[in-house]
């Protein structure tokens, strides 16, 4: 009888590398988000290495003593392989596993690792895809050093060489079959978006750093039942949601991937198309994790990155979330001073979710034209266009007609006769 072996998936076991460039910089908070990005990608961190440096070593990333002590590091605690928390050139990666005989990545291959592993949707599934070609791409070395050398010699003819190449292209038309695929995805949003703009519904953009809660956010206003972990990253894929305010205005909420320090920019290239549902909202809604001694550093990213995405002046409300996790008599000034309104919310508890839609509806009313007249009882098909797309304010039946008084977007207010 033949013997049934159970095997089981080994956990990688890393050392996370970082390099300090001044005093009292945020290389430990970033070693402390790389070090959830690699649980998230599925490792185990068993080690920490930080050299205080003017500057990355161009060929090694680490000086000469640091990779001596991080070759001993790795003996001691059995690891597999390290995590360097900046983007390693070529040379660098090559050296270094050179020099430390093990497995060699940075911070950028762990994030496309977690993109690859919850994207769901095609769309999620080429940029995912077509963001780790463009990573491999610039890191192609050959069939080991001595065929990627210059000059002639031994070792330096023959096939290795073409194989590299045949690589190359291959690589080459993978990502132009990509990104073919992808602007074909793109014209169809855009045509979404299209449509949608015909049809005068306000748009909420909900951005933010990666966990800070937007998912549950979405789901406590909407029902929309995405998945919702303490991890970063565990929503990739865009949701949108319709939302019905206190005054019967519909509005629809669009959930993003959510940003994150370092992020590669050939994720932000790749996912354009989809973080670009925040340049084209009517609003953005961004959600700010109050209960992270990091708050300051992930505002300023989530506003870096919406520069690079160009998005424009749009009004913003800030929501300071998971304010239930903060503890008891603890007092803190929560400001941003980019957001027209700032709130303090708990999603999760649903504490404050209806000062947000009030919040909402306030600034809505700024780009809105009050009107106060009578319909005739034949036009009461404009009273309902006002209703979805207004806020109702007083409606009276009288034996002239219906008086109305509310606020409705000017576009919508252009459409009706009076």
């Amino acid at each position: 009888m033949a013997e049934i072996f159970e095997t089981k998936k080994m956990t990688e076991k890393v050392i996370l590398v970082g390099v300090s460039y001044q005093d009292n910089d945020d290389t430990v908070q970033s070693l402390d988000e790389l070090c959830e990005l690699a649980e998230t990608a599925g490792a185990q961190t068993v080690g920490r290495l930080i050299q205080n440096r003017e500057a990355p070593h161009p060929g090694t990333y680490l000086g000469k003593g640091k990779i001596e002590e991080l070759k001993q590091l790795i003996w001691e605690e059995d690891a597999t392989g390290i995590i360097c928390d900046d983007e390693l050139t070529p040379p660098q990666l090559a050296n270094l596993e050179d020099l430390l005989y093990t497995k060699v990545m940075d911070r950028r291959l762990i994030i496309l690792d977690i993109f690859a592993q919850r994207a769901s949707t095609r769309e999620g599934k080429i940029q995912v895809e077509l963001a780790q070609l463009r990573y491999r791409s610039t890191r192609l070395t050959g069939l080991g050093r001595s065929l990627s050398r210059l000059g002639g010699g031994i070792g330096t003819r023959g096939p290795g060489e073409k194989k590299l190449e045949v690589d190359r292209r291959l690589i080459r038309d993978r990502i132009s079959q990509l990104k073919q695929e992808l602007d074909a995805v793109k014209r169809h949003r855009d045509v979404a978006r299209q449509q949608r703009s015909k049809n005068p519904v306000p748009v909420v953009a909900i951005v933010g750093y990666t966990n800070a809660g937007k998912s549950t956010l979405l789901n406590q206003l909407t029902g929309a039942n995405v998945l919702e972990e303490d991890k970063l990253f565990a929503t990739l894929d865009p949701t949108t949601r319709n939302l019905k305010l206190a005054s019967g205005q519909e509005v629809l909420l669009t959930d993003t991937v959510g940003f994150i320090r370092k992020l590669p920019h050939h994720l932000i290239q790749a996912f354009r198309s989809t973080l670009e549902e925040a340049k084209y909202a009517d609003m953005i809604l961004h959600v700010v994790d109050a209960s992270n001694p990091q708050m300051d550093v992930h505002m300023h990213v989530v506003y870096e990155t919406l520069n690079q995405l160009e998005v424009g002046d749009k009004p913003i409300i800030t929501v300071f979330n998971k304010i239930d996790r903060l503890e008891a008599g603890e007092e803190m000034i929560l400001k941003d001073f980019r957001a027209e309104k700032t709130l303090n919310i708990s999603a999760k508890q649903m504490q404050g979710l209806e000062e947000l839609k009030d919040a909402m509806e306030e600034i809505f009313r700024k780009s809105k034209v009050l009107i106060e007249r009578v319909f005739d009882y034949r036009r009461a098909g404009d009273i309902a266009v006002i209703r979805k797309y207004g806020q109702l304010l007083e409606e009276e039946y009288r034996a002239e007609g219906i008086f109305v008084r509310a606020y409705v977007p000017k576009d919508v207010y252009a459409q009706l006769e009076f």
